[in-house]
């Protein structure tokens, strides 16, 4: 098994050690698995199950002051698994690869996407917030009417602090960021998964969706190999990058040459920032145009 996992690309943390510490134990999480599709999913658990991560627990807060979460999976039978939305679920990953695994459907969202994880055993009563994202928007204090809050999203959708303290973040007392969406891509030689899942980004309206849980853009996969992409939702959905990463490895391309090809493009189209995470049976890949974005590859 070959896993490769991403903790997100944006700017810098101010401790990076002890994340890639987290990243580390994920790629070996999954290393140590049976499947592609089972790797990607203990993978990405472990990262949803840390802070210091925007995905599960310590998830980004809408501008209601909730968080919801998202997650999607593919396999390279193209077997596909999402959710959206979701609220008190720490581990969106296990409900999307329930929904790929045991419905007819690709996405579940909201309240059904929430009874449909206590349906599967999955917890759903978790308190997502944190000590540092509780403090975080209590500081920028969004106004509660309507009308009101949709202008003052206009100026504080994806802002890095939103008027907080700019050391509120991370669980470990570092600045957190937007785009610390969490993935994974993994491969036996012959068969290969890929997942993503995210707690969104700050200050969105409630029950805003991004990339993360639409196939092609936040993930994808064929019997070519796998993607998983990171960064400004909104404009990797307008580029599909996932799947155009995958479209690289499709054509013949090597995996970072694929994602070094996808992002230039997503870049020349958009002017935004991004990252994303390859793998084929030829190897890992990945690439970035933001600040920073850690990655971890473990083989066993």
């Amino acid at each position: 098994m070959h896993v490769i996992v991403h903790g997100g690309a944006g700017s810098a943390p101010a401790a990076p050690t002890a994340r890639q510490g987290v990243l580390d134990d994920a790629a070996a999480a999954g290393a140590a698995t049976s499947t592609p599709l089972a790797a990607v999913e203990s993978a990405v658990r472990v990262l949803e199950h840390d802070e210091r991560f925007n995905a599960g627990r310590g998830g980004a807060v809408q501008a209601d002051g909730t968080v919801r979460v998202d997650a999607g999976v593919m396999t390279s039978t193209r077997a596909v698994g999402a959710v959206a939305t979701l609220t008190g679920v720490e581990h969106p990953v296990t409900v999307a690869r329930a929904v790929c695994e045991e419905t007819p459907h690709v996405l579940l969202a909201g309240d059904g996407g929430v009874a449909f994880a206590e349906h599967v055993g999955v917890e759903t009563d978790v308190d997502l917030f944190t000590a540092a994202t509780r403090e975080r928007f209590a500081a920028a204090d969004p106004p509660s009417e309507p009308s009101a809050q949709v202008a003052w999203v206009r100026d504080h959708f994806g802002d890095d602090t939103g008027g907080a303290d700019p050391t509120v973040g991370d669980g470990d007392g570092t600045r957190g960021t937007d785009h610390d969406t969490v993935g994974a891509v993994a491969g036996d030689g012959d068969r290969f998964a890929a997942a993503t899942s995210t707690g969104g980004r700050w200050f969105a309206l409630a029950g805003r969706v991004g990339d993360v849980p639409q196939a092609g853009s936040g993930f994808y996969c064929t019997p070519a190999g796998g993607a998983s992409a990171t960064g400004a939702g909104e404009d990797i959905t307008r580029a599909t990058l996932a799947r155009r990463a995958v479209d690289g490895l499709e054509a013949g391309d090597d995996p970072q040459a694929a994602a070094e090809a996808a992002l230039e493009r997503f870049a020349a189209e958009t002017e935004s920032t991004a990252g994303l995470i390859v793998l084929s049976a030829d190897g890992v890949g990945s690439a970035y145009n933001s600040e920073a974005m850690q990655t971890a590859v473990a083989r066993q």
